[in-house]
């Protein structure tokens, strides 16, 4: 995985953390198990479900060794990010 990516939405936000996942060797419920959520939420989560609460993004976040930086948007379209999905 890159050392950056940039997610403008849910959906790109939540397959950021699916390749994460996968690159982890877990499946949804064994994230899951580890933050203590169902598996549903982390099939949620992925899927970009705008309800996901923020305490769950941030523990999935943790359990994967990833961290959320905010900063200015870059000048790239949400066309040109969306292509890198």
């Amino acid at each position: 995985m890159s050392d950056h990516q940039i997610a403008r939405t849910e959906k790109q936000l939540g397959a950021i953390v699916r390749r994460a996942r996968k690159q982890a060797g877990l499946t949804q419920g064994a994230l899951g198990e580890q933050i203590h959520m169902r598996q549903g939420t982390v099939s949620r989560l992925e899927a970009g479900e705008p309800a996901v609460q923020l305490r769950t993004l941030m523990e999935a976040l943790s359990a994967l060794n990833l961290e959320l930086v905010v900063r200015p948007r870059s000048k790239g379209s949400a066309a040109d990010i969306e292509a890198l999905f």
